[in-house]
């Protein structure tokens, strides 16, 4: 959200020579082109529909609240959509007078200010989008009673918009609702269940009627009853998210103030066998139309089809509906760590081509589970997949999340020309079953049998390359062989196995003579682009390119590898068709 532009003499200096240019342009078109109507923008304002206020208290301050009013311009054009002109908007207060008291928060609200029942905000220019018009901290009158209420309305006028009128209202009192924190377990096995008997309170000074239970896990866990007065929302598999359920349950009753409720029946709550770091939220609102609107969020959901989720005691009869009184307290929050693990496998790709041509290579990793793995707390990403280009090649095209970095995994400022390595992180979550797919395309400069580069997925931090949940990091690496003896293929696709589901890495070439040093700008030989780096699971992070590379030393040598590669090609697929 951003606030209205700055009355400034340059921006009205700027409207100025606009509207100048503008009667310019008319006057020279003359009769040439007919008159166009211009639609009048229209703006709207937001803000809460209701705010309860802390009732005044016998002796001390009173508590206040903030009441915040938006200003939003529905245009999308953000280069020229915005209105640049004066405007002012008047906010009625006369409606609240003997309710509550209202001051201007002068340092978010600078052209803003207060006579009488009247305040008045003027400024210049509204860009597309919501932004902030005023903010006003509340608080309770003097002789105010629990229960007065009344209503702000908001107005708005310049030349050439028109405003729609908005009213929030402001009453004394209200319910507090209140989620009392649990004592769960969690250091947790796959599998293991406890119960979750969810508890709140009503520490206002009204009535509550209905409450909205809201209940948010993340992928690793569960909560098997599926009731029948719930929403269940899950997020979209194919996202890159934590995979979150969200249960948002009306429950009915009218919710004394001053008194404590729990659930009739506790919740279980479970850890799957793909929990690994695991979150549980869960938090308590009145029920009301625009409650649930908020927290649906617009999302899609289905109701339960089990037994009605109840609190106890509730005390039959309505109470009048009203707002929270503190809202910060209405959610609390776990955090679940289980004994689990990742099998993260890295696959590779065998590909094939002339001098000169351009190939297409996959490679990444899969994570076969039977976690998932999610940094839903600091939002890191959870592994890096590091990428040896094979000697002989060169990187015409790469990912957009994947760097250029220098051999021994440096950084490197140049990132359009084609490097010796790559490193491509992965998000913030690996969900079991997913991982990271790479599509490049190289170069192939020189002829080369065998030419390898090694595919590793490791920790984001390269001097600590171990995945901490992963139990097998023998298949943490695998292989891109370029031109390859007996396994070569035109067509640049996977090699078998290369959907990660063998768990053993690809072949490494085997051992020939030292080559020369390689013209596209890769690791020319094992010294500098791979010795360095060390095995998977070193202190260098990611294995770079292992095992020697033969050269073919005359143009007439590589003209005949080309041929072979194709006749060997065909033969595979004739092969193929007779098998």
């Amino acid at each position: 959200m951003t606030r209205c532009s700055p009355r400034t003499v340059l921006h009205r200096a700027a409207g100025s020579l606009a509207a100048a240019g503008l009667l310019a342009a008319a006057s020279l078109a003359g009769a040439a082109a007919p008159a166009q109507a211009v639609d009048t923008p229209v703006f709207t304002f937001g803000g809460p529909a209701e705010t309860a206020l802390h009732p005044y208290p016998e002796s001390g301050r009173p508590k206040s609240s903030r009441v915040g009013i938006t200003l939003d311009n529905p245009s999308e054009d953000e280069e020229n959509g915005g209105f640049d002109g004066d405007f002012t908007l008047t906010f009625d207060l006369s409606g609240v007078a003997g309710v509550a008291d209202v001051k201007i928060d002068g340092e978010a609200s600078p052209d803003c200010e207060i006579t009488g029942t009247k305040a008045v905000c003027e400024d210049w220019g509204i860009r597309p989008g919501s932004q902030a018009a005023a903010d006003f901290v509340v608080t309770a009158a003097d002789g105010s009673e629990n229960g007065d209420t009344g209503t702000i309305t908001v107005t708005g006028r310049a030349d050439g918009a028109t405003f729609t009128p908005f009213t929030t209202r402001l009453t004394v009192g209200g319910p507090d609702l209140v989620m009392e924190r649990l004592p769960f377990r969690t250091e947790l096995t796959p599998g293991e269940k406890q119960q979750a008997p969810i508890t709140f309170a009503n520490r206002g000074t009204r009535d509550a009627d209905g409450v909205l239970l809201t209940l948010r896990y993340s992928r690793g866990l569960d909560i098997p009853q599926r009731y029948s007065n719930c929403e269940y929302t899950v997020d979209d598999p194919d996202l890159p998210d934590f995979g979150w359920t969200t249960a948002l349950c009306s429950v009915e009753g009218a919710f004394e103030a001053g008194a404590t409720y729990t659930l009739a029946t506790p919740l279980t709550l479970e850890a799957t066998e793909r929990a690994y770091y695991d979150t549980f939220l869960y938090g308590i609102h009145e029920n009301s139309a625009a409650q649930r609107t908020a927290l649906r969020a617009g999302a899609p959901s289905e109701r339960g089809t089990g037994g009605v989720l109840k609190a106890v005691p509730a005390k039959k009869g309505a109470a009048a509906r009203s707002t929270d009184l503190t809202p910060g307290d209405n959610q609390q929050e776990a955090d679940f760590r289980t004994e689990n693990t990742a099998d993260f496998v890295a696959y590779g790709d065998d590909v094939a081509g002339p001098e000169g041509s351009t190939v297409k290579a996959d490679i990444g990793f899969r994570n076969e589970g039977p976690a998932w793995i999610g940094h839903i707390r600091s939002g890191e990403d959870v592994a890096t997949v590091d990428f040896t280009v094979p000697q002989g090649a060169s990187v015409t095209s790469k990912p957009e999340r994947c760097r250029a970095v220098t051999a021994d995994g440096k950084y490197r400022e140049d990132q359009n020309s084609p490097a010796p390595r790559y490193f491509c992180n992965t998000s913030m979550t690996v969900r079991d079953g997913a991982g990271l797919d790479l599509p490049f395309e190289l170069r192939v400069d020189k002829a080369m049998v065998g030419a390898s580069g090694a595919v590793t997925v490791r920790n984001t931090f390269l001097k600590n390359p171990k995945l901490p949940f992963d139990p097998k990091p023998a298949n943490n690496t695998a292989y891109l062989v370029l031109n390859g003896e007996g396994d070569g293929s035109d067509s640049g696709g996977a090699t078998e196995g290369g959907d990660g589901g063998s768990g053993e890495p690809s072949t490494p070439p085997t051992s020939a003579p030292d080559p020369e040093e390689s013209p596209s700008g890769t690791s020319g030989s094992s010294s500098s682009g791979g010795s360095s780096a060390g095995t998977a699971g070193g202190s260098g992070g990611g294995l770079a390119s292992t095992g020697s590379i033969a050269l073919i030393a005359s143009g007439t040598a590589a003209a005949a590898l080309a041929a072979g590669l194709v006749l060997f090609t065909a033969a595979r697929r004739r092969a193929a068709r007779h098998s």
